[in-house]
């Protein structure tokens, strides 16, 4: 089974992507999940970590959002079943590559894929959409009657912020970078 690296060949460099065999997994430890990932997300934090972090190693792992269906749990993982579609983030410190067939994940970075929801989307919003529900829920704790400023309203994260704020019932006020960026941030404006 292949999975993709990131690869920085000298420093000030570009990066480079390697395809690496990789061994069988390990057997599934007590909270292990192991996934068949579907999609997978590319994001700059794969970039990142090797160009600014600088972390010691020849390899590492990209693709850190990830979307699939639970093969196997663990003999302690209550949470997720076998043939559960769930979404996650690996953490930094992963030896996983979300780009590969099957990955082993702890269950606590996984959550249930929601229904209507397809493979493709949920890894490429899970990112986003927990950096917006956290500012907005746990960081600010928007409720009905306050103000939302959300910069670049139109970006993928200023979408998702915009329309948590709104379902919270908070007002909300966006900057628009073009007039192509207002008319979409107008079709996001509640009715009524």
């Amino acid at each position: 089974m292949k999975a993709l690296y990131g690869q920085q060949n000298s420093p000030g460099e570009e990066m480079t992507f390697v395809f690496q065999e990789r061994e069988n997994l390990p057997p599934t430890r007590d909270h292990d999940v192991k996934v068949q990932v579907r999609a997978c997300a590319l994001s700059w934090m794969d970039t990142k970590l090797l160009s600014e972090v600088k972390l010691k190693k020849e390899l590492v792992p990209v693709g850190r959002e990830i979307s699939g269906v639970v093969l196997e749990v663990g003999s302690k993982v209550t949470f997720f079943q076998p043939d559960d579609e769930v979404v996650g983030i690996l953490p930094l410190d992963s030896e996983e590559s979300g780009v590969c067939e099957v990955i082993l994940v702890h269950e606590h970075y996984l959550v249930h894929k929601p229904e209507k929801v397809c493979w493709a989307e949920a890894a490429g919003t899970v990112r986003d959409g927990l950096r917006a529900y956290t500012a907005l829920h746990y960081l600010s704790q928007v409720s009905p009657g306050t103000a939302v400023l959300v910069l670049d309203g139109a970006s993928p994260f200023g979408t998702i912020a915009i329309q948590l704020a709104q379902h919270r019932g908070a007002k909300v006020i966006s900057t628009a970078h073009s007039l192509e960026d207002k008319q979409y941030l107008e079709r996001l404006r509640p009715a009524g």
